[in-house]
């Protein structure tokens, strides 16, 4: 007698923002697909597995990463250090420009198993080191940018412009925004965008030239810029969320405070969505510094699991525009599943500046990709180093 499935897992509990489930039972796959939610325990499977005190949810989407397996100084190995971490889906964050976004796509979206999408650097360089990807002027090439785009817009989601003095080093940060956004208007995409520090360019100024849809990341950081003044969000920050402009944690080594997090959640300007910014320099710390952590840290900070939870499956596949595929648990859509475990752990969790607060943790029980069983891999350690 045939299985009627090829996979089934059961979860202590099944957790879906898109569609607003939150149950027990079992995920049912045929192939790489979700057939069904079940609760029904006669159905069979050619496989099953258990996590009885696990959460499944979506698979994790990391909106701001550096998977990149060469040609990029923050590139990080996808599968290893993102996939076996509970992360299906990355968009790299200018990781390949014109000049290596052919090799990116060959060497890195086609080659890893996991899903990697590209916010193409504005930069023709990319992230290729040592220094600022806007350090030499001629490396930004609007025309170059947009062709290779139009090269590879299955793979490209929009265009990445860091406006930061690390970035940008003598270069006149206004017009690096000014030529991204020429190239973001020419191939119809949004921008993913690292602010400049306030003493160079005003923060209002900033968020004004950004349209409905563009992306700014390293949001809930507490220098060289922030969105809080005594306490509030700054009103440009709200006026710019007002009209469609989205914002992205960023982790990263330098990009998280605590102080700045609480308060603004305090002030109800939760982040749209939670991601890493993990990259080469993490490598080598403890606690792994993976998008579990982040979400747990946004737990000590006082945001909810509810917002915590589709702010790294639905609103990150929204943004991504492959909500049809990603994100989601419905019947049909890719088989992309990450369970959690949650502990109640006394063990501090730290910010970039190295203050603490106590809390729980998230910790990967395992990841399912196109309805593949990931199995456990030899994993560097990985954390947000100061």
């Amino acid at each position: 007698m045939s299985a009627d499935f090829d996979l089934l897992i059961h979860a202590g509990r099944i957790v879906c923002p898109a569609s607003r489930l939150d149950t027990t039972g079992a995920i049912a796959i045929r192939g790489d697909r979700i057939a069904a939610v079940v609760a029904d325990a006669t159905v069979t499977a050619r496989r099953v597995l258990h996590f009885p005190d696990d959460v499944l949810l979506p698979g994790l989407i990391d909106l701001h990463a550096h998977p990149c397996r060469a040609g990029s100084q923050f590139g990080v190995d996808p599968d290893s250090q993102l996939l076996a971490r509970g992360t299906t889906t990355a968009l790299s964050q200018g990781d390949a420009g014109a000049a290596n976004v052919d090799a990116f796509v060959r060497d890195t979206i086609e080659s890893s198993q996991m899903h990697v999408v590209l916010a193409i650097n504005l930069s023709s360089l990319g992230e290729q080191g040592p220094g600022g990807c806007f350090e030499l002027p001629h490396s930004i090439d609007v025309a170059a940018c947009v062709a290779a785009v139009e090269r590879n817009r299955p793979q490209v989601w929009g265009i990445a412009v860091n406006a930061s003095h690390h970035a940008c080093g003598r270069t006149d940060p206004r017009e690096v925004l000014r030529q991204g956004l020429a190239a973001a208007e020419q191939t119809g995409l949004p921008i993913l965008y690292g602010m400049r520090r306030t003493e160079d360019w005003p923060l209002d100024e900033q968020l004004r030239c950004l349209r409905p849809g563009d992306v700014v990341t390293y949001c809930f950081r507490s220098r060289p810029h922030c969105l809080m003044n005594g306490g509030h969000v700054r009103p440009e920050f709200r006026e710019a969320r007002e009209r469609g402009i989205l914002f992205d944690i960023g982790h990263g080594r330098s990009s998280f405070h605590f102080e700045t997090a609480a308060a603004a959640i305090q002030d109800e300007f939760l982040p749209d969505t939670v991601s890493t910014d993990v990259q080469r320099g993490h490598i080598g710390y403890q606690p792994i510094h993976d998008l579990p952590l982040v979400m747990s840290k946004l737990s000590a900070a006082g945001m909810s699991e509810r917002d915590i939870f589709a702010a790294v499956t639905t609103r990150p596949a929204n943004v991504l525009r492959r909500s049809e595929q990603f994100g989601t648990l419905k019947t049909g859509s890719l088989a992309d599943l990450t369970l959690l475990n949650w502990t109640d752990s006394t063990e501090p969790l730290a910010d970039t500046d190295g203050n603490t607060r106590s809390g729980g943790r998230w910790h990967i029980a395992a990841t399912i990709r196109a309805g593949q069983l990931i199995e456990p891999l030899e994993l560097a350690s990985v954390t947000a180093g100061s």
